[in-house]
């Protein structure tokens, strides 16, 4: 079903995308020296479709990697907790063999409770 779904909404949007890389195939010239726009340090010329595009994914990647960081405190907690949770685990255990020496122990020296009843 998510297949399905995924299909349904990704191919109208690979359409659309296409659509719009074919109508917008103009050569633009992108510069990176803001000082002289006239004839700048360092430029190129791209297709229109590909300064847009680029432009979203530098966005989506901008935003995962802010989104990553800001997780980090609830990643370090969950880290944390499964620590804790190992740790007590552990000390289960051991609280858990104890008890067993234990009752071991006293039924070795204590009579069975039917026997004493009597």
């Amino acid at each position: 079903m998510k297949r399905f779904i995924a299909v349904l909404f990704g191919l109208p949007i690979f359409a659309l995308m296409a659509a719009f890389a074919l109508a917008n195939r103009k050569w633009v010239m992108v510069s990176f020296d803001p000082i002289t726009p006239d004839q700048p340090l360092y430029s190129v010329e791209v297709p229109l479709w590909a300064v847009l595009f680029t432009g979203i994914l530098l966005g989506l990647i901008a935003g995962g990697v802010a989104t990553w960081l800001k997780q980090g405190k609830w990643r370090r907690r969950a880290r944390q907790a499964i620590y804790e949770l190992e740790d007590e685990k552990v000390s289960k255990k051991k609280l858990e063999e104890e008890l067993n020496k234990t009752r071991e122990a006293t039924s070795a020296i204590l009579p069975a409770p039917s026997a004493r009843a009597s």
